[in-house]
């Protein structure tokens, strides 16, 4: 599960810079909304969604939560609560974002969303991602 947990957050990582690449762009060039960028969002919150119950499983099947007990070891901190608490918080911003756009009319507005929204969870996602581990 660790192994598929840190495979699929590379996919995660470049739908979700893909996204907020892309409504940036929109945003800048006044682009239409399209089908595309639906589908793009859509993309990056079901790969995150799924990214957090693998992650959940990691976590609670690990064992991580018993480091808890030790919040001076920053490694140990790190895995235990601030990697966690930082994807939830991404998450919900990205589930806030999805959910936002569908109310908005304008393509401006959607894109506009998903810059802000999408970009906020994966400037998150980058601070709080255990790089040590990773290479």
């Amino acid at each position: 599960m660790k192994t598929l947990h840190s495979y699929w957050a590379y996919i995660v990582l470049v739908v979700l810079i893909f996204t907020v690449i892309n409504a940036v762009i929109g945003l800048i060039q006044k682009k239409e909304f399209t089908h595309k960028e639906f589908r793009l969002g859509l993309f990056s919150l079901i790969t995150t969604h799924i990214q957090f119950l693998i992650g959940l499983a990691v976590y609670f099947v690990g064992g991580f939560q018993k480091g808890l007990g030790d919040m001076k070891d920053a490694p140990v901190r790190l895995l235990a609560l601030e990697h966690p608490l930082m994807m939830i918080i991404a998450i919900v911003l990205i589930t806030i974002g999805w959910s936002k756009h569908k109310k908005q009319v304008k393509s401006e507005a959607k894109f506009k969303t998903f810059a802000i929204f999408y970009g906020l969870a994966l400037l998150l996602i980058l601070s709080r991602i255990p790089w040590s581990n990773w290479f």
